[in-house]
């Protein structure tokens, strides 16, 4: 098998390629292919993976909005609510994305995520025709399982279709689905809920008589599994410094790095990685923890009805999430041009600490027309990190490796965000204080400590990072 080095193509080009011509495409200079796409279709890409996430988070988030219904139909507690909320789903999107990741390192990236979105959405469909707690607790796995393929592919297309100096805007706006896609779950959501209004069941053609929460986990299925006629229009871009090998039948196939070696560059580097990692993972507690609970808080310490509190949070991520990611994206850009090399974490350090005032202020405060206000100002800061800290990461190891990073960041994000935070605030109300309304205190206890000790792991990633980036330029001279 013949190795050439820095080669990529796009699979469906090679595919079609005669012998005469793929000798020529292997001799072509370097730097034709190294060459990004052009900065529209590269643009393109973005606008169509950040639709796919915020499809993603619409279906990952919507239970935030149906903490009352789907307790009350099914008959469970807060913790068990929160259950189905972030560990049901954090389990296998945790652990099968490391698989994904390594397959998105080296197979058709834009395949792996029409596949994941069609089997997420499939299960999304499906929540809506359940009648056990258990029966939801397993669908909502599988929407883990599907939504697994998409970051990890997706930060890696992003890497190879923008250069190093122009990644930072890209990236904060495929990350801003996280919080569009949430706002909407809530928006959209609240919306319906008023429209269903007091109505115990609706008539669904084909299906029956279902209730209004279920009629909406349906239609977001069926839109979901309509996306992927857009999907299909992605190509997969090349991969920026990726070996290439021929084998005896003349195809092309990008190298897989051993999985020892992985693991042994990120021991090489685990204390910007481990801090990174674990320092978003405690940011996301506190995210998390307060999307789950935020409508909740607002029904049963501001009595406002379910349908107007999604819409005012929903507003919120939507507007918030997306200034505080754009401008966290243009900072990132304002400081590397200045020559910081460690920009990411400069501002992520920022933002953490920003956080604390108004999301300290916010669970206490008495008046809701302050409640509002200082929500938007949390989201605003509280969103950042999530753009920052997986760019910064990417920026980190070599291309062949960034989709098993991204997955091991999605691992240790989700297991520790997801998987604790919504049933952290949960515990904290129904064991500490163990009346409903105190889940404004259980939103000030939890988010607080996390985003305290996200901070501590944030400044020690700061300080680790740029001899990283030392080390990986060292590697790189060595490995490739």
């Amino acid at each position: 098998m013949r190795a050439i080095k820095h080669r990529s193509f796009e699979y469906s080009e090679v595919a079609g390629l005669s012998v005469h011509e793929k000798a020529h495409l292997i001799d072509a200079p370097a730097q034709s292919e190294q060459a990004y796409p052009s900065t529209a279709w590269a643009w393109y890409t973005v606008v169509i993976l950040l639709c796919a996430y915020i499809f993603s988070f619409i279906d990952r988030q919507i239970l935030n909005l149906l903490v009352a219904p789907v307790r009350r139909d099914l008959g469970i507690t807060d913790t068990e609510m929160s259950l189905l909320i972030g560990f049901s789903f954090a389990l296998f999107y945790s652990i099968l994305g490391l698989q994904f990741g390594r397959l998105a390192d080296s197979i058709s990236r834009p395949r792996l995520i029409i596949v994941g979105m069609f089997t997420w959405s499939l299960m999304t469909g499906g929540c809506g025709l359940i009648n056990s707690y258990a029966q939801l607790f397993v669908l909502r796995m599988g929407v883990g399982v599907g939504e697994a393929t998409l970051s990890p592919a997706a930060y890696s297309m992003i890497s190879d279709s923008f250069p190093p100096a122009k990644r930072s805007v890209p990236f904060s706006v495929y990350t801003m689905a996280t919080y569009v896609g949430g706002g909407f779950a809530f928006l959209l959501g609240g919306l319906l809920l008023r429209y269903f209004g007091s109505r115990q069941m609706f008539q669904l053609p084909a299906l029956g008589l279902v209730r209004p929460w279920q009629a909406l986990f349906v239609f977001l299925g069926i839109s979901g599994i309509l996306f992927i006629l857009a999907l299909l229009s992605l190509r997969d871009p090349s991969r920026k410094g990726a070996r290439v090998f021929e084998n005896a039948q003349g195809k092309l196939t990008v190298e897989r790095i051993p999985l020892s070696a992985v693991l042994k560059y990120f021991a090489a580097n685990s204390r910007a990685l481990f801090s990174l990692n674990v320092g978003m993972g405690l940011a996301a507690l506190a995210a998390y923890g307060t999307s789950a609970w935020a409508i909740t808080f607002l029904v049963r310490n501001h009595q406002m009805t379910a349908s107007h509190a999604g819409i005012l949070f929903g507003a919120a991520q939507i507007i918030s999430g997306s200034l505080g990611m754009l401008t966290a994206g243009k900072a990132v850009a304002w400081l590397a041009s200045r020559g910081y090399q460690d920009a990411y974490m400069r501002v992520a350090v920022f933002a953490a600490a920003a956080w604390l005032i108004p999301g300290i202020l916010f669970p206490l405060v008495a008046h809701t027309n302050a409640v509002i206000p200082l929500l938007y100002v949390a989201i605003f800061f509280g969103c950042m990190p999530t753009c920052l800290i997986p760019a910064a990461i990417i920026e980190l190891v070599p291309n062949a490796m960034r989709g098993q990073a991204t997955a091991l960041y999605l691992l240790i994000v989700n297991l520790i965000g997801l998987g604790i935070g919504p049933t952290a605030v949960a515990l904290v109300t129904d064991k500490v204080f163990g009346y409903d309304a105190a889940v404004r205190y259980s939103l000030l206890i939890v988010p607080v400590t996390a985003f305290i000790l996200a901070e501590v792991f944030f400044m020690i990633g700061l300080r680790a990072y740029t001899p990283t980036l030392a080390r990986l330029n060292v590697w790189l001279r060595d490995n490739l």
